[in-house]
């Protein structure tokens, strides 16, 4: 079985680094940062990760401008290289839903890449939740488990690939 497909965007990035008791949700975003580790879930991220997070870092906690970004790159994450297809969905996501470029930009990786984008942004997700793959961090599990496994199941409709995160089911529909 393929190993599950995450795209954490800065909102869930920034809470590895920065002090846990001014971030709501950090224990469930180390928690996802421990399954990545683990390679018990795979990380993909847009490559303008690092301008995003460095520059809220840079203007909230400028005497840690570099090294939470320099601690954040050594986790060595996956980016996913500039395409296209990924110019055209960030394209479509921010016009459909009038986004910004940053955050369509994460959610547009997920799409092409069948993952899960994770983000501290209720707003967004509420906002976004029809073109499905989007999960607010919220409502990840505390267990370390994070993804027991994957199914997929069929309905009228199309496919639905369900994520079974500790007992709480996430669908999306295929597209």
């Amino acid at each position: 079985m393929p190993i599950p497909l995450v795209v954490p965007d800065a909102s869930v990035l920034l809470k590895w680094v920065l002090p846990p008791d001014d971030e709501p949700d950090a224990d469930k975003a180390l928690l996802l940062r421990t399954a990545i580790v683990d390679d018990a879930v795979r990380a993909l991220l847009p490559a303008l990760w690092l301008y995003e997070v460095g520059n809220t870092i840079a203007r909230r906690f400028p005497t840690h401008a570099l090294d939470w970004p320099s601690a954040l790159m050594k986790f060595g994450l996956e980016e996913a290289p500039a395409s296209h297809p990924w110019l055209a969905k960030t394209g479509e996501l921010t016009r459909r839903f009038d986004l910004s470029f940053y955050d369509a930009a994460y959610h547009a990786v997920a799409l092409l890449h069948n993952g899960l984008f994770v983000t501290a942004d209720t707003r967004y997700v509420n906002q976004v939740s029809e073109p499905g793959s989007v999960m607010a961090l919220s409502r990840r599990p505390l267990d370390h488990r994070v993804l027991v496994g994957r199914k997929r199941h069929c309905e009228k409709r199309g496919c639905v690939r369900v994520f079974r995160m500790a007992g709480i089911a996430h669908a999306r529909r295929s597209r």
